[in-house]
């Protein structure tokens, strides 16, 4: 046990970074013609689609940046925001329960919406459904972490979590030790987030590189009536 701990939360994780990095930047370079969301709402633009898809992204962009914040920051950290051990994990579990239930609405319209309609699978790629089937599958697993978090509300296990990440991040040894003893379904929860970065290069998810950022300080567009 302490092997494979060690082999899933000690190289895994360098393993899918690396891939996801790499394997980005190589799509883009042999094949920038595929970069892009290639989405389906020409054959499909129902508003059950817009729906599903507007909460889908919504509660999927805030546990990306929940996760990433909340896993990341220093634990001395913690003071200077009001925040103590025991309210940072309730915060989590209030917030992330909130939107994971609305990414998971939403992802079951975009499931239910690309089994059923015929247009729609016939437009998927061979990774837009394992893909969709992957994050659902994670977002599951992530609200029942919620009821396990409620017999630590101390934080305990949180903080291993973090210090978990923040070890890997910095390259420091021993981080999966950290996690060793901690409950299978926050492991299963890191292993399927860890496997979505992986599969990440090898799916329409990179289109999440081009997100326009600048458009929020683009000029304005000079519009003239036709002469003549």
């Amino acid at each position: 046990m302490e092997f494979l701990n060690n082999l899933l939360f000690g190289y895994y994780p360098y393993v899918a970074g690396t891939v996801f990095l790499a394997g980005s930047l190589v799509r883009f370079d042999v094949s920038q013609y595929t970069w892009k969301t290639n989405s389906s709402q020409i054959v499909d633009s129902s508003g059950r689609f817009r729906l599903g898809n507007n909460l889908f992204h919504i509660g999927v962009i805030f546990l990306f940046f929940g996760h990433l914040i909340g896993l990341l920051m220093p634990h001395s950290w913690y003071p200077y925001l009001g925040l103590t051990v025991g309210g940072k994990q309730l915060l989590a579990m209030i917030s992330g329960g909130l939107f994971g239930v609305l990414a998971l609405v939403g992802g079951a319209i975009l499931l239910h919406r690309r089994f059923t309609n015929p247009r729609v699978r016939a437009q998927s790629s061979q990774m837009d459904i394992p893909i969709l089937v992957l994050l659902y599958a994670q977002l599951v697993v992530g609200l029942l972490t919620i009821p396990f978090s409620a017999q630590h509300l101390d934080g305990s296990e949180m903080m291993l979590l973090s210090e978990w990440a923040q070890r890997i991040v910095t390259f420091r040894p021993d981080a999966a030790a950290q996690i060793a003893n901690v409950s299978w379904v926050f492991k299963l929860h890191l292993f399927l987030g860890l496997t979505i970065f992986l599969l990440f290069p090898f799916t329409r998810l990179v289109h999440i590189w081009s997100v326009p950022y600048a458009y929020m300080w683009r000029n304005y567009q000079v519009v003239r009536q036709r002469q003549g």
